[in-house]
C-alpha cells in the first residue's frame, strides 16, 4: 500500500489542490448533484469512497435510506466526523471498517478520483471488497478516471474552464503557478499517477467480476475524464 500511503498523507495535508474556498465549494456541489442523479432509490445504502471533504453530502443523505462516507486521510475524516455528527443518516467510516459490512449491503459505490492514486494491486483489492459488498442490482461507479493519452495541459483547460463559470479564475491562475512548487507534482513524479484507456478499465473491471459500461459523462467538471458503470455478473 506504499502508493496509497503516500497520497493519503498529501491530501491530509495543508494541500492547494483547491485554488480557493470557492473552488472547493464549486467541486463539491457539483459532485454532490452528479451523485443525487446515480441513487436508484430513497431507501438506498450508498458508499462514498474515498469521498474526500464532501461538504454537500448531507444533500446526498436527502436522497438516500444511508450514506456510508469512508476516508482514509485521517484529519479529513475527523472533520468529516465533527461535520455529520448529528446526521443521522451519515456513518463515518475508514476504508478498514468496511470489512466488517455484511455481504450486499451496499446499492451504489461511488469511486470517484480515486482510481488514479491507487496501484494496480491497491485497485484490485478494492474492486473485490466492493464486489462482495454491493448487492445483485447494485451499481459502481468509477469516475473521473485519468486516460493515457490526455495531456496536463487538457486538465489546466478544463479547470480554467470551471473557474470562469464559478467565478474564481484569478485564483485558479494563481493556483496553477503554486502548483508548480508544490509536493503534488514532486509526488506525481515519485509514485505516479495510474492511467486507463477504456479498454484496460473495462478489462480490471471484467477481471473484478463486474460487466461494465463507460458513461456518456464523467462526474465532476473535466470532459477529458471517463466514467465507468458498473454492476455484479
Amino acid at each position: 500500500m506504499r502508493a496509497m500511503s503516500g497520497w493519503i498523507a498529501f491530501w491530509d495535508s495543508d494541500h492547494s489542490i483547491y485554488v480557493n474556498a470557492r473552488h472547493c465549494d464549486a467541486h463539491y456541489r457539483l459532485l454532490a448533484a452528479d451523485i443525487c442523479h446515480l441513487v436508484p432509490s430513497a431507501k438506498a445504502t450508498v458508499l462514498d469512497f474515498g469521498c474526500g471533504e464532501a461538504l454537500y453530502a448531507d444533500r446526498v443523505a436527502a436522497t438516500v435510506g444511508r450514506l456510508i462516507l469512508s476516508e482514509a486521510a485521517p484529519q479529513v475524516r475527523a472533520r468529516l466526523v465533527m461535520r455529520f455528527k448529528d446526521a443521522g443518516k451519515i456513518d463515518v467510516r475508514s476504508p478498514e471498517t468496511l470489512s466488517d459490512l455484511p455481504d450486499q449491503a451496499i446499492d451504489l459505490v461511488i469511486l470517484n478520483s480515486v482510481a488514479q492514486y491507487l496501484t494496480p494491486a491497491e485497485f484490485a483489492d478494492i474492486l473485490r471488497l466492493f464486489r462482495r459488498l454491493l448487492k445483485p442490482q447494485g451499481l459502481l461507479v468509477v469516475g473521473d478516471v485519468l486516460r493515457p493519452d490526455v495531456s496536463a495541459l487538457t486538465d489546466v483547460v478544463a479547470l480554467l474552464r470551471f473557474a470562469g463559470s464559478e467565478g474564481f479564475m484569478g485564483a485558479a491562475l494563481i493556483g496553477l503557478v503554486r502548483t508548480v512548487a508544490s509536493d503534488y507534482l514532486r509526488l506525481r513524479s515519485k509514485i505516479g499517477l495510474s492511467r486507463y484507456a477504456e479498454a484496460d478499465m473495462l478489462a480490471v473491471l471484467t477481471t473484478a467480476g463486474f460487466l461494465a459500461t463507460r458513461a456518456t459523462t464523467n462526474l465532476g467538471h473535466n470532459p477529458a475524464r471517463m466514467t465507468f458503470l458498473a454492476r455484479p455478473a
